[in-house]
């Protein structure tokens, strides 16, 4: 029987960071990932690197092992990242006060810089000026999120590491159940974003991690040019992920919709000159919830038409993930009340802080004190509990 010294569940950034963790440091490690073809958060993200946005020591700290990571991920994994440095522009709704705006981001590691009306439209002609009261914009990091995964799926394969195309089942003592066969290790880690709630629930764990639907538009490469990454200044999301985590037991009810949906409408274009808008969230407390396809493309489209010019029709594909996150903005990471089980996943800032994170995790469970790793631990929360 061939087992493993860890188990990672999921391969998008957080599993593929964390098995290559492992296996450089010389474990026998089996990533599993249901889909062959990614279709997950990491897959659909705009690929920002937020490291400007620290507000507490330990995410300022974060931000800035981040940003030291990620300067060297195109060496050590041997692909291209491709890391670069844009102009962010945080619109400023038109009904909102840029003064006021900008005050709320004073306690930020770096302040964006507040912008008049004409001052953001120079700096990106594509803004439809009568939509804004104003922007602020910071350098902001970005990297390709599916290139930087699989650039650390490679390095794991190339470490030793094994891959398998399976859909996982359940977690159970030292072993974990897929629908090809059950696989034995001596420890386990989740890493799969939205599903991890429910596929830890299957196994009778309870815990306090949460997910949005969230939905975003896709296009080929166009000739229109985008010059900086946009986003509103006043991100609903966060709202929407504080008022659906108020009442933890809703969660436990399928069919819910804990919240009204939401549009933060933003865009990026990347190198290729594929452009990825987005986003509508909605908090529904089945994970394989039906979502409106048609409905939410023209909703999303038409906010884009509202807030851009020339974008708003552009070809392209709808597409959908589920993107987890906590209670209080910060990921749940070590063990779980089963022996060998261990959790990484709810990030609000995942592609900042996995890299760093995952280096830490794999000190951390040979035996490295590392008073952040317990600073995330999931037993931070009241009411994490296993029911056997």
């Amino acid at each position: 029987m061939k087992t493993y010294d860890w188990i990672v569940v999921g391969a998008g950034i957080t599993g593929a960071a964390i098995a290559y963790e492992l296996a450089k440091k010389g474990c026998k490690v089996l990533l599993l990932e249901q889909n062959a073809t990614p279709d997950n958060a990491t897959r659909y993200s705009y690929g920002g690197l937020a490291f400007w946005s620290g507000t507490t020591p330990l995410t300022r700290q974060l931000c800035d092992e981040g940003r030291a990571r990620h300067r060297i991920l195109s060496q050590e994994l041997d692909a291209d990242t491709e890391l670069r440095e844009l102009d962010l522009l945080l619109t400023i709704s038109a009904d909102a006060d840029p003064e006021a705006v900008a005050a709320s981001y004073t306690r930020f590691a770096i302040p964006p810089k507040l912008l008049s009306i004409k001052e953001a439209c120079e700096l990106e002609p594509l803004l439809n000026q009568e939509a804004i009261a104003g922007a602020l914009t910071v350098k902001h990091g970005h990297i390709h999120p599916e290139k930087t995964t699989q650039a650390y799926i490679d390095a794991f394969v190339r470490a030793g590491g094994e891959m398998e195309i399976t859909q996982v089942l359940q977690i159970l003592q030292k072993a974990v159940k897929t629908t090809k066969e059950i696989y034995y290790g001596a420890n386990t880690v989740v890493c799969a974003g939205g599903l991890s709630r429910q596929l830890l629930k299957s196994s009778g764990i309870s815990i306090k991690l949460y997910f949005t639907h969230a939905e975003m538009i896709e296009t080929p490469p166009v000739d229109v040019q985008l010059r900086t990454l946009v986003m509103p200044a006043n991100l609903k999301r966060f709202q929407l992920e504080a008022e659906s985590t108020k009442n933890d037991q809703l969660w436990e009810q399928p069919g819910l919709e804990l919240v009204p949906p939401i549009i933060d409408t933003g865009a990026v274009q990347f190198r290729d000159g594929s452009f990825r808008f987005g986003q509508v969230s909605r908090a529904k407390s089945d994970p394989h919830a039906n979502v409106n396809s048609e409905q939410s493309e023209a909703a999303l489209r038409a906010s884009i038409r509202k807030s851009f010019h020339k974008l708003g029709n552009l070809p392209g594909t709808w597409h959908h993930c589920l993107v987890s996150f906590s209670n209080d903005a910060l990921p749940l990471i070590g063990l779980i009340p089963r022996e060998g089980v261990h959790v990484f996943s709810g990030f609000s800032n995942p592609l900042v802080f996995v890299p760093p994170l995952a280096q830490r995790f794999a000190n951390w469970v040979f035996g490295m004190e590392d008073e952040i790793i317990t600073k995330l631990s999931p037993v931070r929360f009241e009411n994490f509990s296993e029911r056997l």
